[in-house]
């Protein structure tokens, strides 16, 4: 039986693992915005003019892989306190506005004290990095690689004027997709490779294990 301070306890305890959760939630979406606009900024440079170098892409494809990683890390926080609100959540308030249905979790108090005590985060980098693959970034990555793709595929006719038309072989493509001293091999290697890896990463290590996969509702 609780008594009122036990219920004012978790009641201002609820309160402060919401506000944390929400503060590294808000530092996800900052993370995604200056993603999205580091490659509005990159594509409004590159095809802009026919002449632009597909670098300043493979740039953007660095950056916001950069970036990606910075929200994996923060992601992994976030789940740590959204792991634990969605305990109380669905183990003291749903069964208290719902007395006739039990808490699913018969030890959640234990499980919830054991984070309290010996903090550990709830999910691994590459998990979180397939999580916020599989939400936001793979559209990111998939518009860098169009634009690629779009860049290293025309061929510039005149460059006073900028008139550009497709390539005819793929050694004009090769030719178009070598940057200053390296191959164009090389490069068309490297980016599928890195393509591959991603694609890699957000099938074998996505989860839908824990407290945050009850309803409907993800991050």
């Amino acid at each position: 039986m609780r008594t009122k301070d036990d219920i004012t306890t978790l009641a201002h305890y609820y309160r402060g693992e919401m506000a944390r959760m929400m503060s590294w939630r808000d530092r996800l979406d900052r993370t995604t915005n200056w993603a999205i606009g580091a490659v509005a900024a990159m594509l409004s440079i590159t095809l802009a003019t026919a002449s632009a170098h597909h670098s300043v892409l493979i740039f953007s494809m660095v950056l916001v892989f950069l970036l990606l990683q910075i929200e994996s890390r923060r992601y992994r926080f976030f789940h740590l306190f959204r792991t634990r609100v969605r305990l109380l959540e669905r183990n003291y308030y749903g069964p208290f506005f719902d007395p006739e249905k039990q808490a699913t979790t018969l030890d959640w108090a234990a499980e919830l004290a054991e984070t309290l005590r010996h903090p550990r985060f709830t999910i691994s980098r590459r998990q979180a990095m397939a999580r916020r693959l599989a939400r936001n970034y793979c559209w990111i990555f998939l518009i860098l690689l169009g634009a690629w793709l779009l860049k290293t595929t025309t061929a510039v006719l005149q460059p006073r004027t900028g008139e550009a038309e497709f390539i005819h072989s793929g050694q004009e493509f090769l030719n178009n997709t070598a940057i200053g001293y390296i191959p164009g091999g090389v490069v068309l290697a490297g980016v599928l490779i890195f393509y591959a890896w991603l694609f890699y990463v957000m099938i074998r290590h996505r989860t839908l294990e824990g407290e945050l996969t009850f309803g409907d509702v993800h991050v």
